[in-house]
């Protein structure tokens, strides 16, 4: 199918944090979906609502209906898992997921929706979050089926359990990771760019010594975690007072342009 008009709303995974950084700038999935989308296509437009730090109330209250207003035929929309790390109760996530999709799915656009991946042995807390993690997907399972929506499953590619695939921080993905992400929405599209063997492990390499491990554990608790603990402590976010990267439908640059 051709697509001209993609809307991206949700989080920092969607907004791109970790493909790039705050001085070039964040590519992400959705950015690299839609410049594969764009080649030979001059009409075609994209736009990307999603800021970092935001839940599904967020997207609920200040995303959805700036989406829809854009007119997309296609939605990318996968959502929670700043619900899942931030405890927020899963049944008023399911309610707010529920509003959002539906509503998402009375436009008539395709829309994307994924399951989260396995961070247990990426993250040193990921174990804490497993079967909140576990639970979200059954829903975006759900939500799939129920609304008819194009799921792609990281929760089931083995490249995303591998420490290449993510960023420093080890809360997002690295451009690697997020480069596989999109070749898996352009796979569950239909899209030529898109490979069966999309999710399929990296070549094998051999694995630090305890020592480095737990080295590199505890500079992630120092650098990344204790910050953003300190954070969730205090009522504040990474996208406090931050505006969409790409708030209007606009023509998309190959990259290096």
């Amino acid at each position: 199918m051709r697509y001209s008009r993609f809307v991206a709303i949700g989080d920092s995974q969607t907004e791109g944090m970790g493909d790039g950084d705050a001085e070039r700038g964040y590519r992400g999935w959705a950015d690299r979906l839609a410049e594969h989308l764009a080649a030979n296509q001059p009409d075609f437009r994209y736009a990307n609502l999603a800021v970092r730090g935001k839940n599904t109330r967020d997207v609920l209250t200040q995303q959805l209906e700036p989406a829809v207003a854009l007119r997309p035929d296609l939605i990318a929309a996968p959502l929670g898992m700043n619900d899942v790390i931030g405890r927020i109760d899963l049944d008023d996530v399911h309610a707010d997921l529920d509003v959002i999709y539906r509503r998402l799915a009375e436009t008539g656009a395709e829309v994307i929706v994924s399951t989260f991946p396995d961070i247990s042995e990426i993250n040193p807390f990921g174990r804490v979050f497993q079967d909140r993690l576990l639970d979200m997907n059954g829903m975006m399972r759900d939500f799939a089926r129920d609304y008819g929506f194009v799921l792609v499953d990281l929760y089931a590619a083995p490249v995303l359990r591998d420490r290449r695939s993510w960023s420093r921080d080890r809360l997002h993905a690295s451009s690697a990771g997020h480069e596989r992400f999109a070749a898996g929405a352009a796979f569950a599209l239909g899209l030529p760019e898109g490979a069966q063997d999309w999710g399929s492990p990296l070549p094998p390499r051999s694995e630090p010594n305890r020592i480095v491990r737990i080295a590199d554990d505890a500079r992630w608790l120092m650098e990344s975690f204790s910050p953003w603990i300190i954070r969730k402590m205090r009522g504040r976010s990474l996208g406090d007072g931050r505006l969409p990267k790409r708030a209007e439908l606009l023509p998309v640059a190959s990259p290096g342009s």
